[in-house]
This record gives structure tokens, C-alpha cells and sequence, in this order.
């Protein structure tokens, strides 16, 4: 690392800061690629890139919405967005990871308990088996992870359920449920199947109550369902190959371009 006259502005080599952040060189070099994280300098003699404090930033930014779920294209339309702020969206990532890290709490909770139900220490209803996997969670979930997206999902997606009756919101967290629950009896099918497909477009219609959900959102949100502790356990509580079937049949949805209809 070597610093500017003034001592202000460090720079770094593509070694120096991949070792940093705990990403690989070839990682660095990828997103140069695709012009997700530009080199802020490259040497004129030797070709070797360098990255300032500036870029150091950028680089935590991709890794938050990484860890949200967010797939690179969809990192990199945020961050060159006219409106993007970092400050604003580190407010936003520390919120959604103190929601994670109280919801996962709240699964641990409920795990241990069980636990000392099974050793016949503690009485637990039904009920209780599922703290923590209720419909209104799920529906909160899918809101908190499409905001990571764009920062005009919080004001939208606050304005429309804001405007609902309770009477509106039951039902809409009711819908919800049972389109998960139709997807399961479809287990085992093409995640193409015309049948497949028609419930992961009400499952998009269902999500329009909250917002209007980008491709990329939609795709977001299908990843998330697999690889996300917090959606991957509600789902397999439906059912263990919920959470992988759901993801394929989204990104097969989204593929086929039915996201933009």
C-alpha cells in the first residue's frame, strides 16, 4: 500500500486489496470485467491496477449486497445509480442485518426450546414448533430484501401497505401463503411446467402489493429463497425441497422473460 503526498489517499495493488476484504485477485479482476469495481488508476509501465479509498468503499458496497443475495448486475445498476448515497446505504445494511441477526436469534430461540420439549423438559404447542416461520415474517422478509435493491422500494412498498386495510393485508399475507403451499403440491414437476409457472406468476402478482418488483428483484428474491438461512428455513418448514424448487422455478420464470409482462 503507498499513500499520496499528503498522506491522505492510500492505494492499493489488486493483491492488497483482495487481501483486505477476503475476496481472491481473480475476483477483483472479474468485476473489473464487467465494470462492477474499476482499477482508479493503471500503471502506465506496467499495466498493474491500483484502487484508492474510494474504491475501497465501492467494494464493501458490492460485499453488503452480496451478502443480501444480490446478484452482481443488479449490485452494479444500484451503485451507478444518479441517487445512490453511501451513507444511506449503510444506514439501510445495518438495519437489514439487525433484523437478520434478531430473526435468527429468534429461530435459535425456538430451536433450543424444542430441544428441551424433545428431552421432555418443557411443554410445546404446535404453534410454538414455528415461531419465527409465520406468513406476516415471510411477507416482512420479501420487503426488507427488496429494499436492499433500490431505494425507492422503502417509500413505495411503506406507501401501499400503509393504504391497506387490515381486512387487505390479512388477505394478502393469506394469498401468499397459499400460493406457497400450491407450489409444494407441485414438487417433484419441470420447474418450466406450465403448471410451475402459473403459481410463481401469482407469486409476482402477490408481491405487487408491496411494490413493483424489478426482474432483477424478482431473481434477488429467488436466490435468496435458497441460499439465505432466514428464507431457506421458513420455506422447508413447508417442505425440505421447497426452498431449491422455488429458486429454479424463479429464475426460470425470470428467464423466460414473464417478469416483464
Amino acid at each position: 500500500m503507498t499513500r499520496t503526498a499528503n498522506g491522505n489517499q492510500a492505494t492499493y495493488t489488486v493483491k492488497q486489496l483482495a487481501d483486505l476484504a477476503g475476496v481472491t485477485s481473480r475476483t477483483l479482476r472479474h468485476y473489473d470485467a464487467i465494470g462492477l469495481l474499476r482499477p482508479s488508476a493503471v500503471g502506465d509501465d506496467n499495466g498493474y491496477r491500483y484502487y484508492d479509498d474510494k474504491a475501497a468503499l465501492r467494494l464493501q458496497q458490492i460485499l453488503f449486497y452480496g451478502e443480501m443475495g444480490m446478484e452482481l448486475s443488479a449490485i452494479r445498476a444500484v451503485l451507478d445509480a444518479p441517487e445512490f448515497e453511501t451513507a444511506a446505504a449503510l444506514v439501510r445494511h445495518r438495519a437489514a442485518l439487525s433484523a437478520r441477526a434478531g430473526r435468527l436469534q429468534h429461530l435459535i430461540h425456538t430451536i433450543d426450546r424444542t430441544l428441551r420439549h424433545l428431552k421432555g423438559e418443557i411443554e410445546m404447542t404446535t404453534q410454538d414448533l414455528f415461531a419465527g416461520f409465520d406468513e406476516e415474517t415471510q411477507a416482512r422478509y420479501e420487503k426488507e430484501a427488496a429494499e436492499m435493491y433500490d431505494p425507492k422500494v422503502v417509500a413505495e412498498s411503506s406507501r401501499r401497505w400503509k393504504s391497506y386495510t387490515a381486512e387487505d393485508k390479512a388477505r394478502i399475507q393469506r394469498e401468499g401463503g397459499q400460493i406457497y403451499q400450491d407450489m409444494v403440491a407441485l414438487l417433484g414437476r419441470d420447474p418450466a411446467a406450465a403448471e410451475v409457472q402459473a403459481v410463481v406468476a401469482r407469486w409476482h402478482d402477490n408481491l405487487r402489493a408491496f411494490y413493483e418488483p424489478t426482474p432483477d428483484i424478482l431473481r434477488g428474491l429467488g436466490q435468496a429463497y435458497a441460499a439465505q438461512p432466514e428464507f431457506s428455513a421458513f420455506f422447508a418448514t413447508l417442505h425440505p425441497d421447497l426452498p431449491a424448487f422455488l429458486s429454479r422455478a424463479i429464475e426460470t420464470y425470470v428467464a423466460a422473460g414473464a417478469a416483464g409482462r
